[in-house]
């Protein structure tokens, strides 16, 4: 088994791989980040890596004058779909992605925080491994935007919200609005560090009670992305 070099772009402390560190830790792939909450983030050239992983955060894809990095970010990405890397978007990662891409980012008709179903589309259960997922889940979700989809992308999965949940582009690219990905540490850590939006609530907004009593959902996820890696990084 040849070893893969994974880069992962976080843009909050309270964001991080969850089970994908578990998945790549478990291959013994090596991990580097850019943390683009630190002064001193650097951003590597496409070659020092063979997958990128870029994180979900409370930030937009359009806040380019209050966060200076987004356009290197979304310039970085671009050169990593040009030169043929595996990319995997998770959340603001996904949006990051589809912007990189051409397609617009914009606020959602509702914000979607806990634990929500989606379903797969007829062309996503075509497609490996979603082919294997049955036609709907029930996953974690924390975002209040979305996007269009890019040009020449497959929509994979929707929700009754939210019309792109899921998408992958030349096979390589995958973009996943929903927090696979997400162990028990993490739901508390995003929801620590994002409290004031969960407290604003809404018609799609779960309480931090409702969050935790839906935890037993989490093994279940985490093994849904792992088959994932095994598909698209193996």
């Amino acid at each position: 088994m040849s070893s893969k070099r994974i880069h992962c772009f976080r843009h909050v402390p309270f964001e991080g791989l969850g089970c994908i560190e578990t998945w790549c830790k478990g291959r013994s792939y090596p991990i580097a980040y850019t943390n683009f909450y630190e002064a001193d983030y650097q951003i590597p050239s496409s070659a020092d890596y063979d997958v990128m992983v870029v994180m979900g955060g409370p930030m937009g894809t359009y806040e380019e004058n209050k966060y200076e990095w987004l356009k290197l970010e979304k310039k970085a990405i671009k050169e990593a779909i040009d030169n043929n890397k595996v990319v995997i978007g998770i959340c603001l990662g996904s949006q990051l992605i589809a912007n990189a891409l051409g397609a617009e980012v914009y606020k959602n008709k509702e914000k979607e925080i806990g634990w929500w179903s989606i379903q797969f589309t007829n062309e996503g259960k075509n497609i490996a491994p979603f082919d294997t997922f049955g036609d709907e889940i029930t996953i974690f979700q924390w975002h209040g935007d979305t996007f269009d989809l890019p040009e020449g992308a497959v929509r994979i999965a929707s929700s009754d919200v939210c019309l792109n949940q899921a998408f992958i582009y030349n096979e390589k690219v995958l973009g996943l609005q929903f927090h696979f990905e997400a162990d028990e540490e993490g739901i508390q850590l995003m929801s620590g560090g994002d409290l004031e939006e969960l407290n604003q609530g809404g018609k799609y907004v779960q309480t931090m009670d409702q969050i935790k009593a839906g935890e037993g959902i989490i093994p279940a996820n985490n093994e849904l992305m792992f088959r994932i890696l095994e598909t698209l990084v193996g």
